[in-house]
């Protein structure tokens, strides 16, 4: 086995599991674990406490001369459940067609440990040419609900000139790859209650609003025969993308019949206008993510029931912010519902939209270095995810992060066998180095 690879092996046997508290002995080993690697390369590393899971820290020796560099990743994962949906066990690495299965190999131990032995290979080969921070910290995947405070509180420390990240997606499997802009998010469950318990339907339908059906309606009340958001306001404050943006998805390798493939649906829907690349990047959407009510068992029971509920979570683009859509939504549900029930709306997690110019000085740097390592100019992507950090980093620190992928689009992060193409993770390596070049 490539030494390298098993590295990774090392890594990714640790069951860092940051949203099971049975985990919590595990999640400090697996920090240990990646001090010690840190310090074994030459970096000055160190666990700092957080109110939840730890954040391993890594620097190099700061020359004023040179640039800094932050590179950030994180080194929890998420639960492995359902166990029985794996070939291989989730915790023991194992290859097969030129693939690394296991929990965290591509989200994100993968990702951020070509970042670390980029830093090595260039530590004992000259030196590096900028100053290096590594900022991994434990809790991405439950939020990074301490990172924050984190920053606030080293914000001295961690100053940089341009942060740098794998954690996003290709467009296509080896295909190089910078994401500008990802939607941020903003979530609210939303709860219709009517009478004081069910009631049978037959007695009581047709004089008693039925929650259900009301849930029903509100749902179907947040998108017009087009397809669009229906929330009066809602597209107000929407940054439209901008002609070289559009000519970037026209041209990504990321066609209709991929999606097809990957989510199994038998035709792509969405708003008018637009493209599946655009529509999934570059437009705000509104999703429904569960709703229930009634009854649920085998056969029949008529009853109106007492209550019902649904789950929505809106992606937002620039220059949107989660606060204003949720007082949007707020507003449109309670103009929709009719008399006879009462709406309950809880906000959920929010983060706002990010967005970096790849036309920028550092945009463009990082597309020389996908260029030089993979041949070929890097597909521009706006994706769809979230992660809220960005924006974070841009409030604390000021400065922009590079979003460089390395996940394959079948990598299954998040599900069973979810994988990292050994190909992947050693361009990884390479990848970091002429980023730092570039950077510098």
């Amino acid at each position: 086995m490539n030494p390298l690879v098993g590295e990774l092996f090392e890594f990714l046997r640790f069951p860092s599991v940051s949203a099971q508290s049975s985990h919590a002995g595990d999640m400090r080993a697996c920090a240990d674990w990646l001090v010690a690697k840190l310090g074994r390369i030459g970096l000055e590393a160190r666990i700092v406490e957080t109110a939840g899971h730890p954040v391993v820290l890594g620097k190099s020796v700061r020359d004023p001369a040179k640039r800094t560099v932050l590179i950030y990743g994180h080194y929890d994962v998420q639960p492995p459940e359902p166990l029985e949906a794996w070939t291989s066990p989730p915790f023991e690495p194992e290859i097969r067609d030129g693939r690394i299965y296991a929990r965290g190999s591509t989200d994100n131990k993968g990702q951020i440990l070509a970042h670390i032995l980029g830093v090595e290979a260039a530590m004992k080969d000259g030196g590096l040419p900028v100053n290096v921070i590594f900022l991994i910290e434990g809790e991405e995947e439950v939020g990074s609900k301490n990172l924050e405070s984190f920053l606030a509180e080293n914000a001295g420390e961690l100053a940089c000139d341009v942060i740098a990240i794998s954690d996003t997606g290709m467009a296509a499997d080896g295909y190089p790859t910078l994401s500008h802009a990802l939607r941020g998010i903003a979530t609210m469950e939303v709860r219709v209650t009517g009478p004081s318990h069910d009631l049978h339907s037959g007695v009581y339908g047709g004089a008693v609003a039925n929650p259900a059906t009301v849930a029903a309606r509100l749902i179907a009340s947040l998108h017009d025969a087009g397809g669009r958001v229906a929330i009066a306001g809602f597209y107000d404050e929407v940054r439209e993308p901008a002609d070289w943006e559009r000519e970037a998805a026209a041209a990504s390798p990321l066609r209709d019949a991929d999606l097809v493939a990957q989510t199994g649906v038998p035709a792509l829907s969405g708003e008018s206008g637009f493209t599946a690349v655009e529509r999934i990047g570059a437009r705000p959407t509104a999703e429904i993510n569960g709703l229930g009510g009634g009854y649920q068992g085998e056969g029949s029971k008529t009853v109106i029931p007492a209550e019902a509920f649904f789950k929505v979570s809106f992606r937002l683009v620039p220059n949107q912010e989660p606060e204003n859509i949720l007082r949007l939504a707020e507003a449109h549900f309670l103009r929709h519902a009719p008399d006879g029930v009462r709406l309950e709306m809880e906000p959920g997690h929010g983060g706002s939209p990010y967005f970096l110019d790849p036309n920028s000085p550092d945009g463009r740097a990082a597309c020389r270095a996908l260029e030089s390592v993979f041949g070929q100019a890097p597909a521009l992507m706006r994706e769809g995810g979230s992660i809220p950090i960005l924006t974070t980093f841009q409030k604390v620190l000021g400065r922009d992060s590079l979003l460089l992928a390395l996940a394959s689009p079948d990598c299954r992060a998040h599900a069973p066998d979810e994988s990292f193409p050994v190909e992947n993770f050693l361009a990884g390596i390479r990848l970091n180095r002429a980023l730092l070049v570039e950077l510098a």
